[in-house]
Formats: structure tokens, sequence, C-alpha cells
């Protein structure tokens, strides 16, 4: 099946240190804590969940590891981009960064190695593609002083509404079974395969919902340590049914360990 009418809902991330990445999340990233509950906080913007830290004390990351590479959260355009890297800035937060045509992007970690990207998208218009229809993306810097002097004048008050979980990109041990999982199994198509060591995948013709790469060579599938401990998939009814799905959520684990929940959102 090809997948159509899907938007990503929340990271799960296994965590440690429950206040201090909580801190970190509300008063760097500008989140908002949604609901608490046995060991668990949902944060976001309004009513959209973008992260749920879930507490497992004496957890520690496994380097060598199949898991999180980022999750990339998406802001309305690159004025409330701006407004983000004002505030990263001026809490002497580093960042990495990235023009990759279709977007602008910057990068950095939350306090237990999570990678993060904070990302605006150009207008589908500007897009660009290869002669097999992939879409053109490149890693180039980005014009971040055009973007400051744009949001100068709107101070950062938090991630503003319309913010919404982008995309999610993993470190797998194979990009053909990656793509075996992700294209073969869910129905993203793959819309890029011209970086090295990487794979894209998206629906309803979007740049990628879905990133895999080799480049850190994992050696062995996620198992309980922390890091990411599911991503969230949402479909309607009817691709819901078509994925095999026979409850309004539940959920598929890949041959790397990476948990996908799907949840039917008609």
């Amino acid at each position: 099946m090809k997948l159509t009418n899907i938007k990503l809902g929340a990271v799960t991330l296994r965590v440690s240190d429950l206040n201090t990445m909580q801190a970190f999340y509300k008063e760097i990233i500008g989140m908002d804590v949604l609901d608490t509950r046995d060991g668990y906080v949902t944060l976001g913007t309004e009513m959209t969940p973008l992260v749920i830290l879930h507490e497992v004390k004496g957890a520690r990351p496994n380097r060598q590891a199949a898991g999180l590479f980022h999750f990339a959260i998406l802001l309305p355009d690159r004025i409330e981009l701006g407004r983000v890297l004002h505030h990263l800035i001026s809490r002497h937060i580093e960042v990495g960064q990235g023009d990759h045509l279709v977007s602008e992007a910057f990068y950095l970690s939350d306090p237990e190695g999570n990678g993060i990207e904070l990302y605006a998208d150009r207008p589908r218009d500007q897009w660009e593609y290869e002669p097999n229809g992939h879409v053109k993306m490149s890693t180039d810097p980005v014009d971040y002083q055009s973007m400051l002097e744009a949001a100068a004048d709107r101070p950062f008050t938090g991630l503003p509404s319309g913010t919404t979980m982008g995309h999610v990109h993993f470190k797998v041990r194979s990009l053909e079974t990656a793509r075996s999982f992700y294209a073969d199994r869910l129905g993203f198509t793959v819309t890029t395969d011209s970086y090295p060591g990487a794979l894209f995948l998206a629906a309803d013709g979007y740049h990628h919902h879905v990133g895999t790469n080799v480049w850190a060579r994992p050696s062995m599938p996620m198992g309980e340590e922390a890091g990411i401990e599911a991503w969230t998939l949402l479909v309607d009814a009817a691709t819901n049914e078509a994925l095999g799905g026979t409850t309004s959520e539940w959920s598929l684990t890949d041959s790397d360990g990476i948990t996908v929940n799907i949840k039917s959102v008609d």
C-alpha cells in the first residue's frame, strides 16, 4: 500500500532524570507541560503533544545500539524559527545548522544526548526534484542573520501554536532492512536515496517523515536503554485497517528495536 493522509505524533523518550529533562524541554525548547502521570510527562504546545518523557531510573544510553538520530520539531515559518534561535543564543546553547534546500534547520541535543532538530520548511513550490522524482536536498550554511533580523521584534515566549512533529530520523544497521520496514511494511515512499549511507521516506508528497542512516554503524538493536521508546504515526481509520490494525491504537517494532505506535484519529 501507499501511505497517505498521515501526521506524526509525539516521540516518547526513556529518560533517567525526569526533572532535568522536563526543565530542559520547558525552559530551553519552550514546550508546555500538558500532562503528568505515573513517571510520564507529556510536553508540547496547547493541545499538541510533541515529547513524552518516561522516567526509568538507571537507564543509560547504549552507543552501540540502533535508535534515535534525532526527532525534528517543525515550526510554522522561518520567523518563528528565528525567534527560537534568538532564545537559544540568549541561553548560550550551542547549535549545528543546515540549509537543506527544502528547509532550514538547527540541531542540538538534550541533557541525555537525544538529538533534536528545530526547523522550518520552505514553500513546496520552491522545492526542486531530481529526474527520478526524488526531492533535492543538501546541507548548506543557513542564512541565519536574515532569520534573526526578521524575528528581532518578536521575543520568544515558547513554541508557537501550529508547531508539530515534522519527522523522525533513526540510526539503523541496514538501509535495505529499513527500506523493507518503512516502505514495504508501512507504505512510506522513498523520497531520496542519494545521500551516502542514508535513506529518506515520506507520505503525501513531503520531503521526509522518516530518515534512516548507517553513519554510526550500530551493531545491535535497541533494548531497554535510555533513548527513544516509541514514535507515533497518526492515520485515518481506512489506513489503520490497511496496515493491519484491529484496534485504534497498536504498535509495530522494526528489526532495530524501534517501535512505532499507530493511532487511528478519525
